[in-house]
Formats: structure tokens, C-alpha cells, sequence
């Protein structure tokens, strides 16, 4: 094929030169390893809201290839695995916990299996939902390639006085996912808790429908909240979860029962209907 005589000489590069050299600059940028962070924050129209029959899920572009295993170990507890290897346990406690240390340990002042007398020393990063101390306490944390930060809420004690700031909701941003574990929410949110949450794609849930929200309460902070996917836990009361399943079944959730207590999830996977995933305790 006959070139022209700018390619010949390379005096005057041509378009097509230009094109050519345009693409195989961004291939090497894709090819770059990073930080694949998600963009919770400050998207215009979030939180996400169902989309209507027919009407396609628009996504910002992924900041780079990622997935996410979510391990669901029981009670409060799951162990998030990052590309990078990063392993988060959220509520990490004494009792139900992973059977490796993890990296970062969230935890939540409820009760005793939502947070560690004992933590493992090899953890890295403890990150309390609470202040030991009294007052706020907030954390933004990049371990990697991935960010946590949390938003604290009231709790309600075993003698139903509301300790301010008992609770965190921590966010995970990660493989350009949004994760926000609810923790032990015992109250609505606010527009400004909506706001600092931004969109986020995975909520997980206490459903108990007892010592947290009541269900009714609960459905309508998924709905202000809007994943895609909820996951449920805290479920250790007889007949939480079909309740819970039952209620969710009326808002418009989809079922989806997993095979079993991990899940390999990218952005590209989540589901276009609103879901929710029922996902067995499997230890560490």
C-alpha cells in the first residue's frame, strides 16, 4: 500500500499517523496498572434509581479492568478481597471472623459481635465505628487501591437510650464499585448522610427486623439509597430472612439465592433490576 510522503519522510505526520499513534498511546494507558477507585461522590442524579422498561443503565466510564470477591462469613461479617489482595472484614469481632487477619477491620459498637476485644496484631488498620473516647470520629482511608471512609449514625443501647454516634456506615470504594455497609442503622437517613453516601452499587444490610430497623423503616432507606444489589445480613432470628425476602419481593426486588457464601462481582455484572442477594454464612 502506498504511503504518504509525510509518513515517508516524517516531516509532516498525517492523520492517520496521528490516529495510530493516538490509539496505541491509550492502549499502553489501559495496560498501565492502578488504583481501579469507583466515583461514589458527587454524580449528578445519584443516589441510582431503577431504570423504567426498556431504559438502558448508564455508567462513567471504569477507571481501569477489576473484580471484587465478597465473602460472607456470618452474622455482620463479610471479607472483601481487592485486586491488589487488600482483605477487608467488616463488624470483625472474637466470635465470626475470617480465618486469615485481615488487612483492614471495620467494626461497629452494638454489641460484642460487632467489634474485637482481641484484634489480631498482624491487622494493619483497625477503623472503630465509634469513638472510644466520645464525640466523632471519622475516617478516610486509602490502603492501596482501595478508599473507606465511614458515616456515623445515633444507636440505640440494650436499655433503648440512643447513644449519639454508636453506629458507622463504612464505604468501600473499590474496582469501581461502591460498598456501603450499613453496620447496626437503627435510624432513617438524612438528605446529608444520602449525600455523603452518593451512588453506590452494593448495600449490606441487617434485616433482623428487631435489635435494627424494622422492615418497613429499612425498605425505605434501600429505596433513598438505590444499589443495585442488596445483601443481606444479621439475620439470626427465626423467620428474618423470608420476611425480609417477602417485603423486598413486594418493593420490586429481584431473589437471587446464591450457591454459595462468595461472590466474584464486577461492574459489568451487576444486575439491571434492583436485586437482592441472599448469600448462606460460610465462614472463614
Amino acid at each position: 500500500m502506498a504511503s504518504t510522503v509525510s509518513e515517508r519522510t516524517g516531516a509532516f505526520p498525517s492523520l492517520r499517523h496521528i490516529a495510530r499513534l493516538t490509539a496505541s498511546l491509550f492502549a499502553v494507558a489501559l495496560m498501565v496498572p492502578g488504583p481501579a477507585y469507583a466515583v461514589c461522590q458527587l454524580i449528578a442524579e445519584a443516589p441510582y434509581k431503577s431504570p423504567m422498561p426498556g431504559e438502558a443503565r448508564v455508567w462513567q466510564a471504569a477507571l481501569g479492568p477489576g473484580e471484587l470477591q465478597i465473602r460472607y462469613i456470618g452474622h455482620s461479617t463479610f471479607e472483601l478481597e481487592t485486586p491488589a489482595g487488600v482483605r477487608i472484614a467488616t463488624d470483625y469481632n472474637d466470635s465470626i471472623k475470617p480465618s486469615l487477619p485481615p488487612t483492614v477491620a471495620t467494626m461497629n459498637g452494638a454489641h460484642s459481635t460487632h467489634f474485637s476485644i482481641n484484634p489480631a496484631p498482624e491487622i494493619e488498620h483497625l477503623l472503630y465505628g465509634w469513638n472510644p473516647k466520645g464525640g466523632p470520629i471519622d475516617h478516610d482511608l486509602t490502603v492501596q487501591d482501595v478508599r473507606i471512609r465511614n458515616i456515623q449514625t445515633n444507636i440505640r443501647g440494650w436499655d433503648g437510650e440512643s447513644r449519639r454516634l454508636g453506629n458507622s456506615i463504612f464505604i468501600f470504594e473499590v474496582a469501581d464499585l461502591c460498598i456501603a455497609h450499613l453496620g447496626h442503622l437503627h435510624q432513617q437517613l438524612t438528605q446529608e448522610d444520602l449525600t455523603r453516601l452518593g451512588q453506590i452499587d452494593i448495600v449490606f444490610a441487617a434485616i433482623d427486623n428487631s435489635t435494627t430497623l424494622r422492615l418497613e423503616s429499612l425498605i425505605n432507606v434501600l429505596d433513598s439509597i438505590g444499589p443495585a444489589m442488596v445483601i443481606p445480613m444479621h439475620f439470626h432470628f427465626a423467620g428474618a430472612l423470608q420476611s425480609f425476602v417477602g417485603r423486598a419481593t413486594q418493593a420490586g426486588y429481584e431473589i437471587v439465592r446464591a450457591d454459595g457464601p462468595a461472590l466474584l462481582v464486577t461492574r459489568a455484572s451487576l444486575p439491571m433490576r434492583k436485586t437482592v442477594y441472599v448469600m448462606m454464612p460460610g465462614g472463614g
